[in-house]
């Protein structure tokens, strides 16, 4: 259940940009096998509410005003309902993903193909390790890209290359926040939140000098994955139980939409991981058939 707590006594100055996002339902969602430290084996997961909580995310996006696609999820990817891994989708380029790990490589495909049979063609293969929007987060005219964990920093220069945008390395050294998007939330084209905990003393630097207002979020609220949210640029949507964070967002204008995942939770995701933001792409350039494209 979702509800429309912590609005500030003026939240006017912020305007909210229709958005148009792709989901894929937790039909198949299970906590099978361990590939980031929120995943444990045999833990119990109940499909249905999964299903619920999931499907209370997506009316929510529509009540707001956002468009949202669905991609059927295939038998034996129980992380496919982590969509935002499955591409990165920018104005200049859309770029599949390619896992680090085989128990979700063929996600991979199966996003690629929606993404090329929907307009938003051509689709690049990338060469280097790419985990899609789970860590390369489009901030304005610029891309902020983790490294760390799963994408491999080769891939920054391969996105920056494919887009035409700038992309700054940020590299994540907590195991817990193995993605940029669990560490790192961008609230409009200005505008982000972060735990600096989770970055290296470098990227540290670099996000302070980008970002001298953003938002600092506390150990606790990091620690139930509540930047990973997504903002329309007035409404930050992020897990119910970030309750500082809602509040500091809350006192800087955002309308705070409390979300309940906890199910997904379970498997090391949130909001974020289960949206992939689809812009609407400009006339595409086709680059050289080295990447991939198709």
């Amino acid at each position: 259940m979702t509800n429309l707590a912590y609005a500030p006594a003026d939240s006017t100055q912020r305007r909210p940009r229709p958005r148009h996002y792709l989901m894929t339902p937790p039909r198949h969602f299970a906590v099978e096998y361990a590939i980031n430290p929120w995943m444990h084996p045999g833990v119990d997961v109940d499909r249905d509410l999964a299903l619920r909580q999931w499907q209370g995310l997506v009316d929510t996006y529509r009540r707001l005003g956002h468009r949202v696609d669905v991609v059927d999820p295939v038998a034996g990817l129980p992380d496919m309902v982590y969509a935002a891994n499955g591409a990165l989708v920018t104005a200049t380029a859309t770029i599949a993903a390619r896992f680090a790990y085989p128990q979700r490589a063929a996600e991979a495909a199966a996003y690629a193909n929606w993404l090329g049979a929907h307009g938003m063609g051509p689709v690049h293969v990338p060469v280097e390790v790419n985990e899609g929007e789970g860590d390369f987060l489009v901030v304005g005219d610029k891309i902020l890209a983790g490294t760390g964990f799963r994408t491999s920093p080769a891939a920054h220069s391969e996105v920056a290359r494919l887009t035409g945008l700038e992309v700054i390395t940020l590299e994540l050294v907590d195991p817990r926040y193995y993605h940029l998007d669990t560490a790192l939330a961008v609230l409009d084209d200005h505008t982000v939140a972060y735990f600096p905990e989770a970055f290296s003393p470098v990227a540290q630097a670099v996000l302070a000098t980008l970002y001298p207002d953003a938002i600092i979020a506390g150990a606790a609220d990091a620690a139930v994955l509540g930047l990973n949210a997504v903002s329309d640029g007035r409404h930050v949507l992020l897990a119910a139980a970030a309750t500082d964070l809602a509040a500091q967002l809350s006192a800087r204008g955002f309308v705070v939409v409390p979300v309940e995942l906890s199910e997904l939770l379970k498997g090391g995701g949130g909001v974020k991981c289960c949206t992939l933001e689809l812009r609407r792409p400009l006339p595409l350039v086709d680059h050289d058939a080295e990447t991939g494209a198709r």
